[in-house]
Order: structure tokens, then C-alpha cells, then sequence
């Protein structure tokens, strides 16, 4: 009987260190070891700094205020669009004027009077004069007020000048050299003058001598 017992509980031992073995091996996950891996690294970009990037400002430039325009009719400068080598020239290409203001009849006039039948530098060098004159600041500012100031030109009775045969050829060349002496296309020889006598007297004057032109001494 106890031979039995022992087999019994040998037996038994047996069956329970089966069962265990068993239930260790199931799906492995308890006794199982993992293998030493590394964990894995997850690398965040550094945060960068914004960038600047330079660009070159371009402000724009007010414009320039257009000039104001202080050259009119009586310019001086002799780069005006002209197509002609000497003074003749100029005069044949100049039509003759229909109708002249009053300044240009005052400046014609005076021309036509003091010069009529001198070259055509020497009658362009008298309208000059009255010009320069009414720009000076020294005498009236208009070739009217230049031409009728009191008792500066001979010709000139009281407040009028005498008649003139404006259908003639004297008054014509007149009239077409006023209008090239007003707008500045062609220079006296004797620019800038302000004062003029006939060759035939000497008045003995104080001033600069710039030189003579047909039948006239030209001063500054």
C-alpha cells in the first residue's frame, strides 16, 4: 500500500513539473529576452533664427520741379533751331511780319529811323541796344518806354515818331530784323552795348568804348 502511495505521489510530481513546463513556453512573451537594441532617436531640426534677407531700398525720387520757364520772346541765346551761316541768311529765311505788337513797332521803328540804309549788323547792333536797355534796370522796361524816354532819341517828337512807309523796303528789313533781335537768334558785334552815338560828334562820354558799326560808336 505505501508502494503505491509512493508511486502515486511520484507520479504526480511528475505531472505538475510537466504543467509548468509547458505553461512557461505558451507565447513566449514571459520569458522571452528582448534583444539590446538602441531606442531610436528622433532628431528636431534645431529652430533657426529667421533669416533677413537684404534687399536693396529703392526710394522713389521726387521729381524734380519742373523748372519755371523765364525765357521768352527776347531770349539771348543764339542756340535757337536756326538754319543759316551769316546774318543775311537769317533775314531771307525771316518772313515779313503781317502785323507787329507795339513793342516790336517801337523796336522796328527806332531801328528803322536810327539805321535804315547801314548794314545789316549795324541796324541789328541799334535794336540790340534798345533790348539790353530795357533789361538793365537802368531805364524804362519796355522797348516803348527805352524808345520814347525824353530826350533820347532825336528822331522821337514829343510822344511819336514820324510816319513811316511801312510798304517800303527799308521798313520791311526793319521789321524782320526787330523780330530776329528780339528773340535772340542772332548776336549784335557789339552785345551788351547800352549806349550808341553817330560817328560825327563826340560827346566826350565816360564809359567803355566796345567799338564802331557803320555810322555809330557803341559804350557799355
Amino acid at each position: 500500500m505505501s508502494n503505491k502511495l509512493r508511486l502515486a505521489s511520484g507520479i504526480a510530481v511528475a505531472a505538475t513539473f510537466l504543467s509548468t513546463l509547458i505553461s512557461a513556453d505558451g507565447s513566449g512573451a514571459s520569458a522571452q529576452t528582448l534583444p539590446n537594441r538602441p531606442l531610436a532617436t528622433v532628431t528636431q531640426p534645431a529652430p533657426q533664427a529667421p533669416q533677413f534677407v537684404a534687399q536693396p531700398v529703392v526710394q522713389a525720387v521726387a521729381a524734380a520741379p519742373a523748372e519755371a520757364a523765364v525765357l521768352d520772346s527776347s531770349d539771348d541765346d543764339n542756340s535757337a533751331a536756326v538754319d543759316a551761316d551769316t546774318l543775311a541768311e537769317l533775314i531771307a529765311a525771316q518772313p515779313v511780319p503781317e502785323h507787329l505788337s507795339d513793342e516790336l513797332n517801337c523796336l522796328a521803328g527806332a531801328i528803322y529811323f536810327e539805321s535804315k540804309g547801314e548794314s545789316l549788323e549795324g541796324q541789328l547792333a541799334v535794336g540790340r541796344v534798345i533790348i539790353a536797355r530795357s533789361r538793365s534796370g537802368r531805364f524804362p522796361a519796355s522797348y516803348c518806354g527805352v524808345v520814347y524816354q525824353q530826350s533820347q532819341f532825336s528822331f522821337v517828337r514829343g510822344h511819336s515818331m514820324p510816319a513811316i512807309d511801312k510798304s517800303g523796303r527799308n521798313w520791311k528789313l526793319a521789321a524782320k530784323i526787330a523780330q530776329i533781335a528780339d528773340d535772340g537768334s542772332w548776336k549784335s558785334p557789339v552785345e551788351g552795348a547800352l549806349f550808341f552815338h553817330a560817328a560825327r560828334v563826340s560827346p566826350n562820354w565816360r564809359l567803355k568804348r566796345m567799338a564802331r558799326v557803320d555810322n555809330h560808336v557803341f559804350y557799355r
